[in-house]
């Protein structure tokens, strides 16, 4: 647990000020560095056409950015509670950073599959680290408020970021020139400019002693993994369900470039990036929108939704369209982020109070998942079928997998 900074006093207007300006930079630094992981999904079909490679490799380079998260998230993704916000927060970006150079340096296949484990890496220390300070500046600057403020900033930060990535590096690939350079250069220097606004921010835990007792000094563990045994049926479906949501994250931010070049015949680096920027900006809309619903509704409305862009997105490569394939990439973005939504509600409502940390670690354990395996299994497939049947099947299988879990998420429990 997090050892939040306690004046003996409460915060003086001096420090509320403070801890307010930190809470917008905080949320600046979280949607520029998560959004700089999401720059080479409209660039792929780039480094595709350079080099020759198909649709398995970018997954290959795409899953190994989500094994990079999975990995990072449990072991480095809590150490901010005794080493302090701001401390990994600034080696998050550091660390994205670097991979920026890297993509810059040594643009071959290998340099980009390191460079996205390097972002992965980072993105993992980030997203917990990021959501934790955003609260606790917030309890800070509003003492007794609620944390809607905090939580609407964390899903703007994250899934708004993860769109608004694609978004710039598609236009700056299209219209700036030196397109598989300028976008990193770019976000370079955004991230540089979150560093020094990193560096004005209060911190919000305190830091550990200079010297302690060896019976007092924290023993490191990576982050535990725990499923609920009273409640694992509805855990699981929970998890299944945050997965097929990743899912259609993932086929967005790896292979729907490559559908819309070589299936729709449009091969525009912004209307790439426009696409994906769709995906998550409805998803990050929707979980605004369902804040204040139950949470039973929140799941139907989002399964159904998340179901329904399947269909309209698959549809849309069967009878290629792009405003339908525009329209799906809404819909089950929006629905993806209620489920996101959904499911973090779900374990936290069902986990005991001493081990929420833990089922959570878990969710997200099934997202990361979700954003590779499938994605992975879809790349594989395009290697003997049309894209066409490829991506049939995908949708077929998340579709299967929302009808067996929706039954158990939807069932009416105590409160």
């Amino acid at each position: 647990m997090a050892t939040a900074l306690k004046p003996d006093a409460p915060p003086s207007g001096l420090a509320s000020r403070r801890s307010g300006i930190g809470f917008w930079l905080a949320g600046y630094v979280f949607a520029i560095t998560i959004a700089f992981s999401a720059v080479p999904a409209p660039l792929y079909v780039l480094y595709q056409a350079r080099d020759h490679f198909g649709p398995l490799l970018v997954t290959i380079i795409f899953a190994v950015y989500a094994l990079g998260v999975a990995a990072s998230l449990f072991c480095v993704g809590h150490v901010s509670d005794w080493l302090g916000r701001r401390r990994i927060l600034l080696l998050a970006v550091a660390v994205n950073m670097a991979s920026g150079l890297l993509f810059l340096l040594w643009p071959a296949v290998p340099g980009l599959i390191i460079g996205r484990i390097i972002s992965g890496v980072s993105v993992g220390m980030l997203t917990a680290t990021a959501t934790a300070y955003l609260s606790e500046l917030h309890a800070t600057a509003r003492p007794g408020a609620p944390r809607t403020r905090a939580e609407i900033m964390a899903a703007a930060a994250s899934l708004g970021g993860l769109g608004l990535g694609p978004l710039i590096a598609g236009f700056l690939a299209q219209y700036a020139g030196a397109p598989l350079v300028v976008p990193y250069l770019v976000f370079e220097v955004l991230m540089f400019v979150g560093c020094a606004f990193l560096l004005v921010t209060p911190e919000t835990v305190r830091p550990p002693e200079t010297v302690r007792p060896p019976e007092q000094r924290h023993r490191y563990r990576p982050q535990r993994v725990a499923v609920p045994a009273a409640s694992r049926g509805t855990f699981f479906a929970a998890g299944a369900a945050t997965a097929v949501a990743f899912a259609l994250f993932g086929l967005f931010t790896s292979l729907a470039p490559s559908f819309l070049a070589n299936t729709l015949n449009d091969r525009s680096h912004a209307l790439a990036g426009v696409a994906t920027f769709i995906v998550f900006g409805a998803a990050a809309l929707a979980q605004i929108g369902i804040s204040r619903i139950s949470l039973r509704r929140q799941l139907g409305l989002g399964l159904s939704v998340l179901t329904a862009g399947l269909i309209l997105v698959t549809v849309a490569i069967w009878n290629p369209s792009l405003p339908l394939l525009l329209v799906g990439g809404a819909l089950g973005g929006a629905g993806a982020g209620a489920v996101f939504k959904g499911g973090i509600s779900t374990v936290l409502q069902i986990a005991p109070e001493h081990a929420r940390g833990e089922a959570l670690a878990g969710l997200f354990l099934a997202a990361y998942l979700g954003l590779a395996v499938p994605v992975i299994a879809l790349g594989f497939a395009t290697q003997a079928l049309s894209p066409r049947t490829a991506l049939l099947g995908f949708s077929a299988l998340l579709a299967v997998v929302i009808a067996l879990v929706a039954r158990k998420l939807l069932a009416r429990r105590p409160a």
